[in-house]
């Protein structure tokens, strides 16, 4: 559970004008020598060459019809960026909305708990929301945002799963959030997964930007977690914008696009193979597979993003049953190649959910928070 290290002869001349003018012929007889006839002048003259008369260009008359220029080729014109491209999401923007309380919850053993609501491309999303008991410092809380993984979308709650993770956060003196996404709970609109489109990450960036407006959050200490889908998240809104100082990922979907594609299989979750079917399905048929265009699915890979990407801590269990160990492994290396600032741990035999090791995940997970997050200058 340590952090992982890382051409014939030519004929002859008789007379010198043959030589002159560069022609072979055939010889003449030879003459008797008293009948040699004087040498003509003429014939040792160079040979002056007549000047080159050139032609008057002819004044095109005004009633001439002139011919007609070649129509230009039509140039194509580029297609925009696909949304899910980092380009594409940096270019768009996340407003958010004022928190609405919906209903206050039972509270935690140093916080209250809230349900409550905002806005995300018009739809109202909820949100489980806490607040930490105490004297607010003088900056405000900091805030940590909360991506859960993928729960088949009918059956999520609210105030169900994720409990214990994020009472973890709160009592440590965070503001947390966690958003439902859209069609999860009582939140508006369709759950259309994670992966194919960028409605979710559009969801937790909004939420970001309306928790950052709360009259007693730190808008400069802010922190994202994410599990498994939620990390395919975290990461994406992590290069997608800027005030996020440092991340934490659990069991996340966070390999590049083509990894996702080939070496991803869920045998155990039924719930999840026909959305899983129909995004993959519909930008493979769309735009070719990643050995076919490499450069469509490089562009949409958040990895392909990670220059300046804020502190990330990973954690991963070697015998994870769900996303594959490997993704986790490969993202570590990634940020070590781009001189990232990157945390790893593994656990042997765990699972999924790192149930055998909660209570030191979370220990590690708060610290890491608490290093680069809680603990900066406001």
């Amino acid at each position: 559970m340590n952090p992982v290290q890382r051409n014939p002869l030519p004929c002859l001349p008789v007379l010198l004008a043959v030589v002159l003018i560069g022609s072979c012929t055939t010889p003449a007889p030879t003459p008797s020598p008293s009948a040699q006839p004087s040498p003509s002048p003429v014939a040792i003259a160079s040979p002056t060459p007549a000047p080159t008369v050139q032609p008057s260009p002819t004044p095109v008359p005004p009633t001439a019809t002139l011919p007609p220029t070649a129509t230009p080729v039509p140039t194509a014109t580029p297609k925009p960026p696909h949304p899910l491209s980092v380009e594409a999401m940096r270019g768009r923007d996340y407003p958010g909305s004022d928190i609405v309380i919906e209903q206050t919850l039972p509270p935690g053993v140093n916080y209250a708990q809230y349900l409550a609501s905002y806005k995300s491309d018009g739809l109202k999303i909820f949100a489980l929301f806490t607040v930490p008991n105490g004297p607010k410092p003088a900056s405000g809380w900091p805030v940590i945002v909360f991506n859960h993984g993928f729960i088949p979308p009918a059956i999520y709650r609210t105030t169900e799963r994720y409990l214990a993770y994020q009472a973890a956060f709160a009592s440590a003196g965070y503001i947390v959030f966690k958003p439902d996404y859209r069609g999860h709970g009582s939140s508006e609109g369709q759950a259309r997964g994670g992966y194919g489109n960028t409605d979710y990450t559009v969801d937790v960036l909004n939420a970001l930007r309306s928790v950052e407006r709360y009259k007693d959050a730190d808008r400069n200490r802010v922190g994202m977690w994410g599990h498994s889908m939620g990390g395919a998240l975290t990461l994406r809104a992590m290069v997608t914008v800027d005030e996020i100082k440092a991340g934490v990922i659990w069991g996340g979907v966070v390999a590049p696009y083509g990894d996702i594609l080939t070496k991803w299989r869920r045998p155990n979750a039924p719930a999840f193979r026909e959305p899983a079917r129909s995004w993959r399905e519909g930008l493979i048929q769309e735009y070719g597979s990643p050995a076919d265009n490499p450069a469509f699915w490089y562009n949409i890979s958040p990895n392909s993003s990670i220059t300046n990407v804020a502190p990330i801590q990973l954690h991963a269990a070697t015998t994870d049953e769900e996303v594959p160990y490997a993704f986790s492994q490969t993202l570590d290396e990634e940020l070590l190649a781009a001189n990232r600032i990157v945390e790893f741990f593994t656990y042997p035999g765990d699972n999924h959910n790192l149930s055998t090791n909660l209570g030191v995940a979370l220990q590690r997970s708060v610290a890491w928070f608490d290093k680069y997050v809680k603990n900066i200058r406001s």
